[in-house]
């Protein structure tokens, strides 16, 4: 997966399928944590208790490092790695699916099952256009209050996310920036720390 660009959804998507009888209904959502995944997991099984499974699979990290998923009661290997693998055949991130199934009476056998939690995920990643992430790194500033507004004010338009701000006898930044302008702001940045206004230092990519 690291060397293709990766891919997300943009807010919630839902799908449903029948076969033989049993109803397979697929709920994606956009991660930004693997909390937030455990969270939409843990909701949607609650919302579907009385579901016969409600099988799940994430992918966390910048190159799709991180991955888990659970068959939850189908037996071994029918449902969550299905999952898992069309994400990852779609080159996805920051995502997390749950697929819940409601039971028709008639076995599937182990193929059927493959074939069925696979189609559901495909199908609900089809049913719209998928977003590219942009891959991102992380800054820690250290600047003087006084050169605070300067210093914002000359990256804003880099800045993707202020991820935390503490205040002691300096101002300490942690700012998420895309990739591909890092070698931008170490420029501007360097400048700066060359005249003893700021310190920074780039943190491992997320």
């Amino acid at each position: 997966m690291n060397e293709h660009c990766l891919y997300s959804i943009k807010g919630r998507r839902t799908t449903i399928v029948k076969i033989k009888r049993s109803i397979f209904i697929c709920t994606m959502e956009h991660i930004q944590s693997i909390d937030e995944a455990k969270y939409f997991i843990s909701e949607i099984s609650k919302k579907n208790k009385t579901a016969a499974h409600n099988c799940w699979a994430y992918i966390y990290g910048d190159r799709g490092e991180i991955f888990h998923c659970s068959d939850a009661g189908e037996p071994g290997g029918t449902a969550g790695r299905p999952m898992l693998n069309m994400l990852q055949k779609h080159n996805m991130t920051h995502i997390a699916a749950v697929v819940t199934r409601h039971f028709g009476g008639v076995k599937l056998g182990v193929k059927g099952l493959i074939e069925a939690y696979s189609l559901s995920v495909q199908n609900t990643i089809e049913l719209r256009r998928l977003k590219k992430q942009i891959k991102r790194v992380k800054i820690c500033v250290d600047v003087s209050y006084e050169f605070n507004d300067t210093l914002l004010n000359l990256i804003k338009n880099f800045i993707i996310e202020i991820e935390k701000t503490d205040y002691t006898d300096k101002i300490t930044h942690t700012f998420t920036i895309a990739l591909k302008n890092s070698k931008t702001i170490q420029k501007i940045l360097s400048q700066y720390h060359s005249q003893g206004m700021l310190q920074f230092k780039f943190i491992e990519s997320q």
